[in-house]
């Protein structure tokens, strides 16, 4: 199957299994960032069945990486049969365990870091991950608007710490997978200074 035939696919099913995934009109921004920074190296917290790695995945270079992590051997399984299903095998790897016990472990440099786990921690999976941003890094955190209260902490970090510039994108009619319904969400673009 080609890459945007599992995303279909995906989209098609979410919403009766309840999978809150980003979504196609959120996840233009993730195609956007994509294309115009060209990751060579993205971590992803929060995997779930997939969908996002293989949407960034599908718009990377040959021998660019995605280290996804989930916190589910289940969802694991799931995300790397539509990884396979997708072709992308060879661009996307999937750690199972707990972001907060895996994240420490995680060594290297990232171009990019996608935030889709839980909403609570957003600010403690940024600040175990800093040491693997460099300057011109990207930060993408979904939900920033249907989870505004448990994400106070985190916006306020990328928006004023002065480490980040950050920038507020919302899509006005989103449907939100997990919830099945349509209400308006956003995601936080930050480039690290």
């Amino acid at each position: 199957m080609k890459p945007d035939d599992v995303l279909r696919s995906i989209e098609r099913e979410a919403p009766e299994k309840g999978f809150p995934i980003i979504g196609p009109v959120r996840g233009v921004f993730l195609d956007e960032v994509i294309r115009e920074h060209h990751p060579a190296t993205i971590l992803e917290i929060g995997t779930l069945v997939g969908y996002s790695a293989i949407r960034m995945a599908r718009l990377l270079n040959e021998g660019s990486l995605i280290t996804c992590v989930e916190l589910s051997p289940d969802f694991a399984k799931v995300a790397l049969s539509n990884v396979k299903k997708a072709g992308l095998s060879d661009r996307v790897e999937v750690l199972v365990g707990d972001a907060k016990k895996v994240l420490p472990e995680v060594n290297g440099s990232y171009d990019m870091i996608f935030l889709d786990a839980a909403k609570g921690e957003y600010l403690s999976y940024l600040k175990s991950t800093e040491r693997l941003l460099h300057r011109g890094s990207i930060v993408v955190a979904d939900n920033v608007k249907s989870h505004a209260e448990e994400l106070a902490g985190y916006l306020d970090y990328v928006r004023n710490s002065g480490k980040f510039k950050s920038t507020y994108r919302e899509a006005k009619s989103d449907h939100r997978y997990g919830a099945g319904t349509s209400v308006p969400d956003a995601v936080e673009i930050s480039v690290r200074l």
